[in-house]
């Protein structure tokens, strides 16, 4: 099995602040940091440190090199990773004292991904394989159209959720990785069990996992024969200093763990594991723990 991320690269603007800045307010941060992120590069890391054999796709700009070099430090694939001339993508982070964050996204190269290369790049993949996405990027429509043509499970992670979603095929979604506030975006309902409801009477095919935070993850897989496979997991109990990765490193090792052969539950464990040690952690990328790491804080837990 191989995993193709088709996702963005992005320059990490972090900001320590008192509080996140209000409407017409000065708010001097007491430390800036620049980092490597963007949900795509985040994920792909979280894959390869999970174990994964994962291809990188979509665009980097000039000033991005040290995002590509670090994919491919991390065992990550990059040659589907073509350059551009546009802006390289960047996030202005503020991270308060109690490790909550509000990001701000510019797309810039993440929005410069053609169809020609869409084409390309999935020629070199099919049936058994595994295509991760979320919508930092341009052209999610024709990707999920043309993957799914393929025999390609599609796993979406529908952050930021926008009105760009209205365009892609929910029916040709194989997985749905979502948090709370996404799973009511899409569903309309708050409490998990009714989202999961709206989504499997709208896309009876699909599964989902729904991350809540300090509550822990509750999944729900669609088997063959139609029935629902169900599971919920704790979280772990840490202290929290940067939740920037938590998701990103939830969903590589979930997708790693379950493709993989783990059983559901089995998957979300791991992947809460991985996560509760991220947010320990200052920064996104350089948060995301390695499998044997995650493997040997697990025990005893």
């Amino acid at each position: 099995m191989k995993v193709l991320n088709f996702g963005s690269l992005n320059l990490d603007y972090v900001y320590h602040v008192d509080h996140f800045v209000k409407p017409g307010e000065t708010l001097s941060a007491e430390a800036q940091t620049l980092n490597a992120g963007g949900k795509g590069l985040n994920q792909s890391i979280a894959l390869a440190r999970a174990g994964a054999e994962v291809y990188h796709a979509g665009c980097v700009g000039s000033t991005g090199r040290m995002l590509k070099e670090l994919l491919e430090e991390n065992g990550v694939n990059t040659v589907h990773l073509l350059p551009t001339d546009a802006m390289q993508g960047n996030a202005v982070i503020q991270v308060v004292p109690s490790g909550e964050n509000s990001i701000l996204l510019f797309g810039g190269s993440n929005q410069a991904v053609k169809k020609a290369q869409v084409d390309e790049t999935l020629a070199a993949f099919g049936p058994g394989d595994v295509l991760v996405l979320q919508n930092e990027i341009n052209e999610i429509p024709y990707i999920v159209e043309r993957a799914y043509g393929r025999g390609m499970t599609i796993v979406l992670n529908p952050s930021p959720f926008n009105e760009k979603l209205a365009a892609v095929d929910f029916n040709k979604i194989g997985w749905f990785l979502v948090n709370e506030i996404e799973a009511e975006q899409i569903s309309g309902e708050t409490e998990p069990e009714k989202a999961w409801e709206v989504i499997h009477a709208k896309w009876p095919e699909a599964s989902a996992v729904i991350t809540l935070g300090k509550n822990g993850s509750c999944a729900y897989r669609t088997m063959t024969d139609g029935t629902v496979e169900k599971a919920a997991v704790s979280a772990y109990s840490v202290t929290a200093v940067d939740t920037t990765a938590a998701g990103d490193t939830y969903t590589g090792y979930f997708i790693k763990s379950l493709f993989s052969g783990k059983t559901l539950e089995e998957a979300m464990r791991t992947a809460s594991a991985a996560s509760a040690i991220s947010v320990t952690r200052e920064g996104a990328a350089p948060s995301v723990p390695y499998r044997d790491e995650t493997e040997e804080w697990m025990k005893g837990r």
